[in-house]
Formats: C-alpha cells, sequence, structure tokens
C-alpha cells in the first residue's frame, strides 16, 4: 500500500484509497415532470384495463404496472441537493462520484446517496493541561475553522471524519505546546505568549498536515486559553511582577542617569558654578536621590559649608 509521509509531523499516513470526481448526475425537473406523467398514464390504463376482457385485459394491465415500475424507478433517481451540502454516490460498495450542484438532480436509482456538509465548521478543543517546553503545567485551548475539501477522502479514507478532526486537532494542540515556552526571558526564541501570530500559524500547518488524509482543509487556527495552570499561576504571577518591577527600575535608573548628565553638562556650558569632584558627586548622590525615590523628598536647606 502507497504511503505518504506528513511533513508537518514526520508520521506516516496511509494513502487515500480513492479521491473526489463528478458523478454523473442530470437536472431532475424534466424526470419529475415525466415521472408524474407515467404515473397518470399507468393509472388510466389499468383503470381502462377493467373495461376489457381476455387478452387485451391482460395486456393494458401488465402495461399499465410496467409505466408505474418505470415511473416509481425514475422518481427514486430524484436527489435534492442543498447549498452547502454534497452527495456521495456509491453503487454495490464502489465510489461513483459526488455531486456538488445545488438543485434537484437525478442520478442512478440504485446507488446509495451519502449527504456530506461542506459547510464552514467551528471546532473548539477542550482545556487541556500541558508542560511546556520548561517544563511548567499549562493550560491551553484552541478553535480550528474547516470545511470538508474531498468528500470521497472524507467518507471512505477515514471512520467519523468530525471525530478524526477533533482528535487531531487536540494532539496537534498538546504538541505545539510542548515544544514552546510559555514566555521567554530574553526574548531570544518563540513562546507561547509573546509570538501568538507564529504559533498560531505553525498550528494551523500543522493541523492541516494531520487532516489532510481526510480530505479536510484547514483555513485558520487561534488559541483560545492560554495560561498558567493553577497550582504556579501565583508562583508566576510573582515573578513576571518582580520582572516587571526590575524592568521598571532600570529605566527610572537610566532616566535618572541622564538628567543628572545634562544637570552638570548645563551648568558647566553656562558657567552657573564651578564644582570640584567632592560637590559634583555631592549633587549626583542628591539628584538621583530625588529622581530615583518612589516617594516624595523633602528639601533640606544647609546653611552651612560641604565641608563643615
Amino acid at each position: 500500500m502507497a504511503v505518504q509521509t506528513s511533513a508537518g509531523t514526520g508520521q506516516q499516513l496511509a494513502a487515500p484509497p480513492v479521491a473526489e470526481y463528478q458523478a454523473r448526475a442530470t437536472r431532475g425537473t424534466k424526470v419529475l415532470v415525466g415521472g408524474i406523467v407515467l404515473v397518470i398514464v399507468g393509472v388510466v390504463v389499468l383503470v381502462n384495463a377493467n373495461k376489457q376482457t381476455g387478452a387485451t385485459k391482460t395486456a393494458l394491465v401488465w402495461a399499465g404496472i410496467l409505466l408505474i415500475i418505470i415511473a416509481a424507478a425514475g422518481l427514486a433517481g430524484l436527489t435534492p441537493v442543498a447549498p452547502g451540502q454534497a452527495r456521495v454516490l456509491q453503487l454495490f460498495g464502489k465510489y461513483r462520484g459526488t455531486v456538488r450542484e445545488p438543485g434537484m438532480q437525478w442520478v442512478n436509482p440504485f446507488t446509495r446517496r451519502i449527504r456530506v456538509s461542506t459547510r464552514i465548521r467551528n471546532h473548539e478543543t477542550a482545556q487541556a493541561k500541558v508542560n511546556d517546553a520548561d517544563g511548567n503545567p499549562i493550560e491551553i485551548a484552541a478553535v480550528v475553522v474547516w470545511q470538508v475539501a474531498d468528500t470521497a477522502k472524507a467518507i471512505y479514507a477515514v471512520d467519523e471524519y468530525t471525530k478524526f478532526v477533533a482528535i487531531q486537532t487536540e494532539t496537534a494542540v498538546r504538541h505545539i505546546a510542548s515544544r514552546y515556552p510559555y514566555t521567554s526571558q530574553d526574548g531570544s526564541v518563540l513562546s507561547l505568549r509573546d509570538n501568538a501570530e507564529e504559533i498560531t500559524g505553525q498550528l494551523s500547518a500543522e493541523i492541516a498536515d494531520r487532516v489532510a488524509s481526510a480530505g479536510v482543509a484547514v483555513i485558520e487556527s487561534r488559541l483560545t486559553r492560554l495560561s498558567y495552570a493553577a497550582e504556579i499561576a501565583q508562583a508566576m504571577l510573582r515573578q513576571q511582577q518582580a520582572s516587571a518591577v526590575v524592568g521598571a527600575r532600570m529605566k527610572i535608573v537610566e532616566g535618572a542617569v541622564g538628567m543628572v548628565q545634562l544637570a552638570l553638562k548645563r551648568l558647566e556650558e553656562q558657567d552657573v558654578v564651578e564644582l570640584d569632584e567632592e560637590r559634583k558627586a555631592a549633587m549626583v548622590s542628591n539628584l538621583l536621590v530625588v529622581l530615583c525615590s518612589e516617594q516624595a523628598t523633602q528639601q533640606v536647606v544647609n546653611t552651612g559649608s560641604l565641608y563643615q
């Protein structure tokens, strides 16, 4: 048996036994009208047969019955196809094509007509608990938008294609979640929280690879839930808060140093006051305290000398 390799996951999937092609079908309006006419004619013939005797009566009876059988066989082949649906035709266990054109269609009356929805669907995975690349337990869920692209593969290549899509989607979500960390401290690697567009793009590609054998096309996928598990949520929140505080203090210090440098430069350029190294150090210390303090500072008037 031929096999195909999924490029995204490296898994070996059996090649689908059939591929979709258009079935032989004609407009059913004329068949419907012709069938009704044959039924009426057959009934009239049977009614007239009761007025006859002998061989004429027998011939008319058989003619009327034959007309009704032909009409019934023709009407049995009528198949209504709604927009957003298709009918897979199967004759004696063999695939005989797919009817996608909406309206009243006529097909071989002996075929089995399997209804397949080709509408766009949503599937949202259940909330799953997975360990990310750093080993931290996270809770993740996703939604995938998909539709059937090949009705023959959907019916014959897998067993219950809707369940197949659901299981493969959950598998892909777990696999993607375990490959990346929840967040990156230095931004050097992709993370689930900080690189949502890249992650969802990879998720869509992996789901598409997994469900291609079922004739399903993936339109889009998105993460609908992403958070740390409850048992470590508080610890991770404190870590994030500490990182935010450190980052904010670094910004404040950088700004304060720049302001001190600007003050010293302006004083020197405009020759306001001449400061030796010790007075510069005292001024820098006072300015940094004022600029970096989280609380309001109080002014102290020095009536003496710096050296007393």
